[in-house]
Order: C-alpha cells, then sequence, then structure tokens
C-alpha cells in the first residue's frame, strides 16, 4: 500500500494479486494527507481482500459438509493420510532424508527403513503428535508447544528439547531476537492468538510467522510452527495448509519478507491449494 500525488492530489493506493492478475484500487486523499491515514489504510486493506475472505469462508464451509459426511472409520483413515503428508514434507524441509514411502511404512506398518535412527525417531514422534492434535482440542499455550517440542525431539535433541532457547541463534543472514526477550515475546504471540476479529486463516499465517521470526527453540522451530498454524486453521473449521517439500523455495522466500508480505504469499497458497473446494 503506498500514497501517490498525481496533478497536486494524494491517492492512497493498494495494490494485490487475484486470479493471476493484478487488481489495484486507489481511494483520494485531498491536496493534504489526512490525520486518519492509518485507519484508511486498515479499511482500504479490509476493502480489498473482502473477496478473498468469502472464498475462505467458502472453503471452510465446503470442507465442514465433506468432513461430516465422512464416517469415523473413513475419518480415521483421513486422519493418518494428513499424517504421513505433513510428517514426510515438514521434516524434508528440515533435511530429514526419509522418503515419503518410508514415512508411510514408519507410520503405518510400523517397519523402520535403512536410514538415520535420529530421522526415524523424529518420524513417528512427530505423526503421534499431529495425530495427538487432531482429537485434542486444547488452547495453544506456552505448555503445549514445550510439550510438543519435547515429544519430537525428547530423543533426538534431549539437550534443548522442551524448553525455550538460552543462546543465540542465527538462520542464514537472519539473527533472531535475543534469548533473554523470547519469553517475553511468545507471551505476546500467544495473547495474539487469542484474537476473535481477525479472519483464522490470516491469523495462522501471521502466527507462523511472528513465531518463526522469534526463533523461540534452539532447533525444530519450522516443526512447531507448521504445527502451530495448523492447529489454528483445524480447530477453526479449515482444511490444513501443508507446505510442500517440493514447494520450499517460495516458502522461504515468503519468510524473508515483511510479515504483510508473508501474508499475502500463504493466502494465495491456501487459495490455490483448496481451489477444488470453490467449485462445489
Amino acid at each position: 500500500m503506498q500514497i501517490i500525488k498525481k496533478n497536486g492530489y494524494y491517492y492512497l493506493k493498494h495494490s494485490l494479486r487475484r486470479s493471476g492478475k493484478v487488481i489495484t484500487k486507489e481511494r483520494y486523499l485531498g491536496k493534504e494527507i489526512p490525520e486518519n491515514i492509518e485507519a484508511l489504510k486498515q479499511e482500504l486493506k479490509k476493502e480489498s481482500q473482502e473477496a478473498v475472505y468469502q472464498k475462505l469462508e467458502k472453503i471452510r464451509a465446503s470442507f465442514q459438509k465433506e468432513w461430516k459426511r465422512l464416517p469415523e472409520s473413513a475419518k480415521q483413515r483421513e486422519k493418518e493420510e494428513l499424517a504421513i503428508a505433513f510428517t514426510y514434507n515438514t521434516n524434508a524441509i528440515e533435511g530429514s532424508a526419509i522418503t515419503l514411502a518410508e514415512t508411510r511404512e514408519i507410520i503405518v506398518d510400523k517397519t523402520a527403513p535403512n536410514k538415520s535412527l535420529a530421522d526415524i525417531h523424529e518420524t513417528e514422534a512427530h505423526s503421534k503428535v499431529f495425530l495427538e492434535l487432531l482429537d485434542k482440542h486444547e488452547k495453544l499455550s506456552k505448555a503445549i508447544l514445550l510439550r510438543w517440542h519435547k515429544d519430537i525431539f525428547g530423543e533426538t535433541k534431549s539437550d534443548i528439547s522442551g524448553r525455550y532457547r538460552d543462546f543465540r541463534v542465527r538462520v542464514g543472514t537472519y539473527i533472531a531476537p535475543d534469548w533473554q526477550d523470547v519469553e517475553k515475546l511468545m507471551l505476546s504471540l500467544i495473547k495474539f492468538l487469542k484474537n476473535t476479529e481477525m479472519n483464522l486463516v490470516e491469523l495462522s499465517a501471521r502466527a507462523h510467522y511472528q513465531f518463526e521470526k522469534i526463533h523461540p527453540f534452539g532447533d525444530g522451530n519450522g516443526r512447531i510452527g507448521r504445527l502451530l498454524m495448523n492447529h489454528i486453521l483445524w480447530f477453526a473449521g479449515y482444511p490444513m495448509l501443508i507446505i510442500e517439500y517440493k514447494k520450499r523455495k517460495s516458502y522461504y522466500r515468503a519468510l524473508q519478507r515483511e510479515e504483510d508480505g508473508f501474508v499475502n504469499y500463504f493466502l494465495r497458497r491456501y487459495l490455490t491449494v483448496h481451489k477444488r473446494r470453490l467449485i462445489n
């Protein structure tokens, strides 16, 4: 969003991509920039995103109708398939050598491939945490985030599992906040999760972005952050978003943007992944 000047008059301009096209909206401001410019920005942004929110609601309604129609045994199979896909992709993004087929063997057949024991343990543990997440409607809290981390990394990274970091971390060129600020920042994030006015898909995107920027754990932040965003989606009645390993480069680039840039990426990706639900 930007303020432009044409022929001595100011305009507020907002551009967004929709269905592969860039759509631009402008609002006349006058000869001077008004004092309530920030409120006007938010109003124009909300107007521009209304169509997106309507699509998200249609996706949610379609998913709920489809889910309620399934018998309980079919729901359990669907959850297991979700666990396989999500566990494979989220671990692969973080460097796991376990393939999709091997992930299925570990989760369904309870057989271990000839791979690193650490990768096998983390695959087993992640799928268990994920399946429990689906069945337990727990309010997000510090205790839950710490438990997820301990359950997934307790065997492989016991020295850092289940607690916030007490040392500095760097991700590429990004330096995460000082470890002494992590507790305060995470408390603020958990309070933010109680936002009841924001669309819940947007909230899940912002929560994921903020979590990754805080980087509260010594390792495993990506996996916990993706569990966090999908917990929000699932219990708000929306289908989940699995960040695919093959799409990781665009995901990494989006995380390097400002928060609104990441949210725009997230919403576009979500609409693309679930577009079939828009035509039902």
